[in-house]
């Protein structure tokens, strides 16, 4: 069985192989941290609101506070990342390395409201080499960049398993977290996304707010008997479906007409390792990799899973 560390030893990368190991290694300790927090549950107090609000004027959780604190620490450690935007913070964080060459765009816990009733939930990462000049104060410009100029993407999945899923660009990789040996050990590589599924997967609550076009893919969907399948936590329904074939959708609403899922801290990443799995994203009408961001907490529909499944939903829509 090969460790992360072995992997990353040889892993392709638009960098140097310290520097990604470095950013990898920072992660790795931020998600044993969580993970450790995850299944000790209540009997830490980190169940609950934090009492405060982020940018979106979304309740924060005690763990969404603890998470992102965790990454910001373990990437200061690292010495590599100059710039960090995350979702819980309503501006850019300038790290104690502002020559380094790298920005980190994170959702530090993705699903937290499902925390309180254990059910799975995850920390969404991505990485881009910084337009600025390298020795000047990083810009925002330096995360306000396309998906498709990610370097690595990732996201730790902490579930019945706690697992860690990536790509640099060349394949999509799976290691699972070996609590014996306190490493990640690889599970799968090369991983790719069935072309067509028959799970789709999205809040039907809000069915009747959708836009016609979306309805009348959903009730395609029951036509041709798909299986509806929906967490509530945006990483275990791209897990699931990125294994087994499927669609995740969450389109634009009458309440929120450009949707809710963040673009730099949600879509792109999770894009970029469809793309590169085989499959696709959508925000409805273009590739989410190609959107040009405007602002740090844009928001995005999204439409992501099997490719044969998206382009059949796009033309309904």
């Amino acid at each position: 069985m090969k460790k992360l560390s072995e992997f990353l030893a040889t892993c392709p990368f638009k960098g140097s192989q310290k520097s990604l190991q470095s950013i990898m290694l920072a992660v790795v300790e931020a998600a044993k941290s969580i993970h450790k927090d995850v299944n000790r549950g209540g009997l830490t107090d980190i169940y609950g609101s934090a009492g405060s609000q982020n940018i979106q004027g979304e309740t924060q959780q005690k763990l969404d506070v603890i998470a992102n604190d965790r990454l910001i620490e373990q990437l200061n450690i690292s010495g590599e990342i100059c710039l960090i935007a995350s979702e819980e913070n309503d501006d850019l964080i300038l790290t104690n390395s502002p020559n380094s060459r790298y920005v980190f765009c994170t959702d530090p816990l993705d699903g937290s409201s499902n925390i309180d009733v254990n059910i799975s939930i995850g920390t969404i990462f991505s990485v881009f080499e910084r337009v600025s000049a390298v020795g000047s104060q990083p810009e925002l410009a330096d995360a306000l960049q396309k998906g498709c100029k990610q370097i690595l993407a990732g996201y730790v999945l902490y579930s019945t398993a706690t697992v860690l899923v990536f790509t640099t660009g060349q394949s999509v990789s799976i290691f699972v977290y070996d609590e014996d040996i306190k490493e990640f050990i690889s599970l799968q590589e090369d991983v790719k996304i069935p072309q067509s599924g028959k799970i789709y997967s999205c809040n039907e609550g809000n069915a009747l707010t959708y836009t016609q076009g979306v309805q009348n893919y959903l009730a395609n969907c029951k036509t041709k008997k798909y299986s509806a399948r929906y967490i509530g936590s945006l990483v275990a329904d791209f897990h699931r479906n990125m294994l087994k074939g499927g669609l995740f959708m969450y389109p634009s609403t009458e309440k929120d007409k450009n949707g809710k899922l963040r673009l730099l801290y949600e879509c792109n990443p999770l894009a970029w390792l469809a793309e590169v799995a085989g499959g696709a994203a959508s925000n409805g009408e273009v590739n989410i990799l190609d959107i040009e961001p405007q602002q740090l907490h844009q928001r995005v529909p999204l439409f992501i899973g099997s490719k044969a499944m998206l382009q059949e939903a796009l033309s309904f829509l």
